[in-house]
């Protein structure tokens, strides 16, 4: 009976660092792989997260409308332009935006959502008037919006 639960448990923990390594080229689809033909040669050495990542975004592609593809390499190359610098900070505030409650991300997305949906006018003058305020000044009016009920229906 020892024994058993001592190779039970060995097997439990093969399993657990197999999952920790995380996925392998071979592990991939078909179409995976085409979507990675680039990462072939190093796929296997990279970290375990970068693999899992590049291979839920290949799976993602996949997926997608040739339309959708198009838009995908457009936003991928603009990213690839950003200075190292933007991309962090995009990073962070990413991080950040994760981090938040689901009712704090909608309301975010809805205030986005009203903010493309302005006058061009009045996105000009609401841009011009938080970039004249202070960091004090900034960060008063963001507990104030956080605090506040939605107004909808004003431009």
């Amino acid at each position: 009976m020892k024994a058993r639960l001592i190779v039970a448990i060995s097997v439990l923990l093969l399993c657990g660092a197999a999952v920790a390594d995380g996925i392998t080229w071979a592990d991939l689809s078909d179409e995976q792989r085409v979507v990675l033909k680039q990462f072939e040669d190093r796929f296997d050495s990279m970290p375990a997260e970068r693999r899992d990542r590049l291979s839920r975004g290949a799976e993602r592609y996949s997926a997608m409308t040739p339309e959708q593809r198009e838009q995908a390499l457009t936003r991928f190359r603009q990213w690839r332009e950003l200075s190292d610098e933007r991309r962090d900070l995009i990073r962070e505030r990413a991080e950040i935006f994760r981090d938040l409650s689901p009712e704090e991300q909608q309301r975010i997305r809805d205030n986005y959502r009203r903010f493309k949906e302005m006058k061009r006018e009045r996105r000009e003058m609401l841009r011009d008037r938080y970039q004249r305020m202070t960091p004090e000044q900034r960060q008063r009016m963001r507990d104030r919006l956080r605090t506040r009920p939605v107004r909808r229906g004003r431009d």
